[in-house]
């Protein structure tokens, strides 16, 4: 009787789990407006699953210099296909960014990403990041657009003048 009890209990379980977690979102409890708070466990969820992602498939070893002419190519790849989410040098965050959610990062205020390496944010541009809005530009960028904006991004603290002044700082 008791490993009948214990069967039971252990069917229900399994049961219980994933009929609780269909009853949350279908039935409109799930946050999805991009004003609402984020989900329970939500933000570390996403963020474990795409290092665990990065870490299955490395991205590939830099293959150019962060020469100036490189950043300046970055930089205009940068303005015409980042800008208008991730923002420029000293400039407000447009509207489009205002209204994403998760919050888009702006890559030259703070740190952005100087302290990544060029490789993560190319596997990043490259392949997108599921459910940030964030686009892998993989089919639309060639492998060197991809290499010079992340070459450009790892060395938004210390750009050439010329650099910077391309990007209207």
């Amino acid at each position: 009787m008791k490993k009948l009890v214990f069967l039971l209990g252990m069917i229900v379980g399994i049961l219980v789990v994933p009929a609780s977690v269909f009853f949350y979102f279908a039935n409109g409890f799930a946050p999805v407006a991009t004003s609402a708070a984020p989900m329970p466990f939500e933000k570390l969820l996403a963020r474990k699953a795409l290092h665990a992602r990065m870490a299955k498939e490395p991205p590939p070893k830099v293959n150019i210099e962060p020469s100036e002419s490189n950043l300046l190519e970055g930089a205009t790849v940068y303005k015409k296909e980042c800008a208008v989410c991730h923002g420029l040098p000293g400039a407000e965050k447009t509207n489009i960014a205002a209204g994403m959610y998760p919050p888009v990062p702006q890559l030259f205020r703070g740190k952005g990403v100087t302290d990544d390496e060029p490789e993560e944010t190319y596997w990043k541009a490259a392949n997108g990041i599921r459910l940030t809005g964030m686009p892998g530009f993989s089919q639309t960028l060639s492998e060197k657009q991809l290499w010079q904006v992340s070459l450009l991004l790892a060395k938004a603290n210390q750009l050439p003048d010329s650099v910077e002044t391309s990007l209207g700082h």
